[in-house]
């Protein structure tokens, strides 16, 4: 991954340095600039998720998956077996939604698919790594424990909300129409334009709000300062964790490329758990996913999917000042 970005990255200063020939320093420049990595970055995931779990659904015995995941939805081992695989995933928000569409192709239950959709963003073996490294072992374990619980509580909460009714219509049929196939004999070549007919379906849905998000995203990636967030989140701020997620909504940064960001707050004075508060929102709250989200779950549940894992954020923020 990192070999891919290093690569864009050339490609981008050839873009927008030598062919376009902006100042680098410009507002402009870095905000294009970002915006090329991200969006190839995501499509090139996207494109790879998508396929790869169109050919995992065709394949794996999905519908003895769905049983044993029905079967302990109560106990709530399904939801973290599901959050537990979204921890060890490199993906990003965006790049996470192919995969919640593959669950819910598979009749996944939807609870059970969101524990991997809030996840799999905010626990990256990268970001642990780096977490590690600046923070120690102790934060980063309660970190990643916070953001399976996150997942585990937030999919059963929605789960019992009665929220699946409320998935896109294209979703359902396409669940529908691989769940009237029996046993499957065919052979790859036979699968394949069944595959890509999805996938394509997939993708056509995703990608123009891909460009989109990071659009805007980008935009104030490049224009909005550092010092703007410094100012609303200090610590003498009271509310300065929530204010903290609702001011990292409209980003869109993963958790590597949010790291930086939380250490320059961290060395400015804002307490380390309205700065993770601010980290979990800008990877797993932000606006382009939100429109990611709009193309694949109808109002009632994106309000409620926002509403219940900020909540569940401002909660963790709380507990991180609390306890260092």
């Amino acid at each position: 991954m990192e070999k891919l970005t290093a690569f864009l990255s050339q490609i981008a200063d050839y873009l927008v340095f030598d062919l376009l020939g902006l100042v680098e320093n410009s507002l402009f420049a870095h905000a294009l600039h970002y915006f090329l990595i991200g969006f190839t970055e995501i499509v090139i995931l996207i494109i790879l998720v998508t396929y790869l779990m169109g050919i995992v659904t065709s394949y794996l015995p999905m519908e003895k998956i769905r049983g044993y995941l029905e079967r302990n939805k109560k106990s709530g081992i399904g939801n973290l077996l599901a959050s537990t695989f979204g921890a060890i995933t490199p993906f990003c928000s965006c790049s996470s939604i192919p995969m919640f569409v593959g669950m819910m192709q598979a009749r996944i239950p939807l609870g059970i698919a969101l524990s991997f959709l809030i996840t799999s963003p905010l626990v990256n073996e990268i970001a642990i790594a780096i977490f590690w490294v600046s923070y120690g072992w102790k934060v980063t374990v309660i970190y990643v424990l916070t953001g399976i619980t996150l997942g585990v509580v937030g999919g059963i909460v929605l789960e019992k909300m009665g929220m699946a009714q409320h998935v896109a219509d294209w979703i359902k049929n396409l669940g529908e129409n691989h769940s009237e196939m029996e046993k499957d004999t065919r052979s790859f070549s036979q699968r394949l334009p069944e595959i890509n007919t999805n996938a394509v379906t997939t993708l056509k849905s995703l990608v123009p709000y891909v460009f989109v998000g990071l659009a805007i995203g980008s935009f104030i990636h490049g224009y909005v300062p550092e010092e703007f967030f410094e100012t609303y989140i200090s610590k003498s701020n009271p509310l300065a964790v929530p204010i903290a997620v609702l001011l990292a909504i409209p980003l869109y940064i993963d958790a590597v490329g949010v790291l930086p960001i939380i250490e320059s707050l961290v060395d400015k004075g804002v307490p380390l758990g309205t700065a993770i508060s601010f980290m979990m929102a800008a990877i797993g709250l932000s606006f382009p996913e939100a429109l990611l989200l709009k193309k694949v779950m109808n109002k009632p549940l994106i309000i409620a999917f926002f509403s219940t894992i900020g909540i569940g954020m401002i909660l963790s923020g709380f507990f991180f000042n609390l306890i260092f």
